[in-house]
């Protein structure tokens, strides 16, 4: 009976680094989903949504850098893929402080805040193209291109002065999109990169 017992409370450890790096996975694919929602306001209310998001912005990141960091500390040690946790905690956190604080102000830099955030996700899906390609995945190069087609939009909403809202609502969406099918694909490679991770063989 205790070796019953035993045997189904103790998770497999490849399961259970499958199941955190895909767990990883869903929360960036609700980041996009609200990346979506949010360029979709953009496009529909460009006067008065935008003081509005950087409040609701600010708390949702504030919210998501607490969740990672606390993330980052329960599961540090036992995958690569947990790395970026802390940094993308602290950076959500300071920059959702920021959006909180200067409410009023932030609305003249939104575009560049939200552009050099679609940067930063895009850098974290490079990472994650050259581990793919690092574990012998060959989605690595979609993945690689669907970063960098990201990292384009991202640089094109930070340094593109001319960007009206309703563009940037555009870009949002488009940003939000490609990180779906990246995350997908993710996903769907994850339990034969945590085999050849943990040199698992079939």
């Amino acid at each position: 009976m205790a070796k019953a017992e035993k045997a189904e409370i103790i998770k497999h450890p490849v399961e259970q680094i499958s199941g955190d790096v895909k767990q990883s996975a869903w929360v960036a694919i609700i980041e996009s989903l609200a990346t979506i929602i949010l360029g979709i306001f953009l496009i529909a209310f460009p006067d008065a949504v935008i003081k509005v998001v950087a409040y609701i912005v600010g708390i949702f990141l504030v919210i998501k850098g607490t969740y990672q960091i606390i993330n980052y500390f329960v599961v540090k040690g036992q995958n690569d893929y947990f790395n970026n946790n802390l940094l993308f905690g602290i950076i959500s956190g300071l920059v959702g402080i920021a959006a909180l604080v200067m409410g009023e102000e932030i609305a003249g830099i939104f575009r560049v805040v939200i552009g050099i955030w679609i940067i930063y996700e895009s850098l974290v899906r490079v990472n994650t193209a050259i581990k793919l390609h690092a574990a012998g995945i060959e989605a690595w190069k979609i993945s690689l291109v669907l970063a960098l087609a990201m990292l384009v939009v991202g640089v094109f909403i930070t340094f593109f002065e001319g960007a009206v809202v309703t563009l940037i609502g555009w870009m949002l969406i488009l940003s939000g999109v490609i990180g779906i099918i990246g995350d997908v694909m993710f996903i769907q490679n994850v339990n034969s990169l945590v085999d050849k991770l943990t040199g698992k063989t079939a």
